[in-house]
């Protein structure tokens, strides 16, 4: 199960990133919404493996509910799924 949250924790770092740094500069500088409704339907089915994954792992790893909250709360920010990765598993 860690590897796979691993690997879910890891895409959806880079699905908010390429959302957030490609996607949105592109619709709102261009004009095309293509890359957000693609990207965004991407980042958005592996935002809730995400959480699932957590609740999940929450028991197997011994997770206090502080930490638990700590780690949903770093796949809302850019780069927090890798800091996450490097302190929690």
């Amino acid at each position: 199960m860690i590897y796979f949250f691993r690997h879910i924790a890891f895409w959806e770092g880079i699905s908010l990133i390429l959302l957030l740094f490609v996607a949105m500069p592109v619709k709102y500088v261009l004009g095309y919404d293509f890359l957000v409704k693609a990207v965004g339907m991407a980042h958005g089915i592996l935002f809730i493996l995400y959480v699932i994954a957590t609740l999940i792992l929450k028991s197997v790893m011994k997770w206090k509910i502080k930490d638990v909250f700590i780690i949903l709360f770093l796949s809302l920010i850019p780069f927090g799924t890798f800091y996450m990765e490097k302190k929690y598993l």
